[in-house]
C-alpha cells in the first residue's frame, strides 16, 4: 500500500509489541544492557549496524523508533540520530572524508558548517572550496577536482533561500564518483531527496520535527548499505549519539508535523505576498514566490514550503531603522532557530559570511519564522512596526 505523507507520520516507527500495546513507543533509558550468558553477549555484541540493544550508545527501542520513522518518511533504507542538528552535518562529513579530500560548499550555507569545514576539517587536511548556489551544473563542473569526495548542499540556502538545482547538480557529482549530501531541513515533507539523486539527507529535527522549541536533536538518513556502513560506523566511532528523552519527544512531534507544516506554509504564504506589497519592502526571499532565487526550480521539485523566509527592506533604510523594526515587533520574538510554534524574526545582513559574491542584496534583510499565532495578529504586528519607519 502506497501510504501518503500524513499516514506515513502516524503509523511509522510504531510496532506495538502486545495485542493490547500503548499508542506511542515507550521512553527507553539506560546504558549498559544485561546478558543472561556469555554465549548470547557473544551472538549480539558485533552487531552495530542492527537496531540491536547492547549498549546505550548503540541504541535503545526509543532511538530505533525514532530512526525507523525517519528512513521511512523520507524515502531512506537507514537513519542515524545525532544530538543536535550540527552534529547531524559534522557527523558524515568526518565519516566519509580523510586527509587530502576536497569538499565542495554551498556560499549560502548555515553559518556552523561553514565554521566546520574552516575549522576542524582544515586542521584534519580537508579543503574546502565555497560555490555559488545559483550555478548551473555546467558551470560547477570545473570547480571538481580528482579529489572531491562530497558535494555539499543546502536548498533553500540558509537565510538567503537559493534553491539549487539538486538533480542536475547530483547527476554532475554521481558521474565523478562524488557523494551527494544535503541539509533537507527546510525541506522536510516537500522535498523527496533519494528521488531527486541524493546520497545523504541531513536535518536538524529541533525545528519542525521537533515543533515546540525544546529539544535539541538531529539526524542523517542514507539509501544504500554501503552508505550506512560508513555513516553508522563513524558515528559511533566519534561516540556522537542523542538521548532517549529527546528521541521520544521528536517522535511525538513528528504525529502532528503534517498538520503544523501545512498551517505553517499557509501563515507563511499569506505573510510573504503581505510583506511584497508594501512599500517598505523591496523583495521577499520566499521560494514560492518568483522574487526568490531559484523559484523556478522550486516548483519544478518541490511540493510545498515551510514557514521560513525572508525579506530584503527597500535601500532607503539604514540598518538601524530595520533593528527599529525589529524591536517595535510585539509577536514576533528575537531568536536563532525555528520549525517551532512561535514567530521569530532575526536580522540577516552583518550575521552572514559570503565570499563568493552571494547574499548580497539592494537593502537590509531580515529573517523572519511564522509560527501558529493568527495571521490578521502577526499582520497587525508587522503593519504596526512598519508604520513607525515612515
Amino acid at each position: 500500500m502506497d501510504k501518503k505523507f500524513e499516514t506515513r507520520l502516524v503509523q511509522a516507527g510504531r510496532r506495538p509489541t502486545r495485542a493490547y500495546g500503548f499508542v506511542n513507543p515507550p521512553l527507553t533509558r539506560g546504558s549498559t544492557v544485561l546478558y543472561p550468558d556469555i554465549a548470547t553477549k557473544q551472538a549480539t555484541g558485533p552487531r552495530r549496524l542492527e537496531p540491536v540493544e547492547i549498549y546505550g550508545l548503540y541504541g535503545t527501542e526509543t532511538h530505533f523508533a525514532l530512526e525507523a520513522a525517519l528512513a521511512e518518511l523520507e524515502g531512506g533504507s537507514h537513519a542515524q540520530v545525532t544530538g543536535s542538528g550540527l552534529s547531524a552535518i559534522t557527523v558524515p562529513l568526518l565519516a566519509y572524508l580523510k586527509a587530502g579530500d576536497h569538499l565542495l560548499v554551498p556560499d549560502s550555507v548555515y553559518g556552523p558548517t561553514r565554521s566546520f569545514c574552516d575549522g576542524l576539517l582544515r586542521r584534519y587536511g580537508v579543503e574546502t572550496s565555497y560555490y555559488d548556489p545559483m550555478l548551473t551544473p555546467d558551470a560547477l563542473a570545473p570547480q571538481f577536482r580528482p579529489e572531491t569526495r562530497v558535494l555539499f548542499t543546502e536548498s533553500p540556502g540558509s537565510h538567503t533561500f537559493e534553491v539549487q538545482d539538486i538533480p542536475g547538480l547530483a547527476a554532475l557529482a554521481h558521474a565523478r564518483g562524488v557523494k551527494v549530501f544535503l541539509d533537507n531541513t527546510w525541506g522536510i515533507g516537500h522535498f523527496p531527496p533519494f528521488e531527486r539523486g541524493v546520497d545523504v539527507s541531513i536535518h536538524a529535527l529541533t525545528k519542525y520535527p521537533g515543533g515546540h522549541s525544546d529539544i535539541i536533536l538531529g539526524a542523517v538518513v542514507v539509501n544504500d548499505e554501503a552508505d550506512w556502513k560508513w555513516l553508522r560506523n563513524g558515528a559511533l566511532e566519534l561516540g556522537n549519539y542523542a538521548s532517549p528523552d529527546d528521541c521520544w519527544l521528536a517522535l511525538r512531534g513528528l504525529r502532528t508535523l503534517a498538520v503544523r507544516l501545512k498551517a505553517q506554509e499557509a501563515a507563511g504564504l499569506r505573510l510573504a505576498h503581505w510583506l511584497a506589497a508594501r512599500p517598505e519592502i523591496a523583495r521577499v526571499l520566499h521560494p514560492a514566490l518568483p522574487s526568490c532565487p531559484g523559484h523556478e526550480i522550486w516548483a519544478r521539485d518541490f511540493t510545498g514550503s515551510c514557514g521560513l523566509f525572508g525579506a530584503v527592506f527597500a535601500p532607503r533604510y539604514a540598518a538601524a531603522q530595520v533593528v527599529a523594526f525589529i524591536d517595535a515587533l510585539r509577536l514576533f520574538g528575537i531568536g536563532a532557530s525555528w520549525g517551532g510554534y512561535e514567530s521569530l524574526v532575526l536580522p540577516t545582513t552583518g550575521t552572514i559570511t559570503r565570499t563568493e559574491g552571494t547574499g548580497r542584496f539592494e537593502g537590509h534583510a531580515v529573517r523572519f519564522q511564522v509560527g501558529l499565532e493568527h495571521t490578521d495578529d502577526l499582520i497587525a504586528d508587522l503593519a504596526q512596526a512598519l508604520d513607525r519607519l515612515g
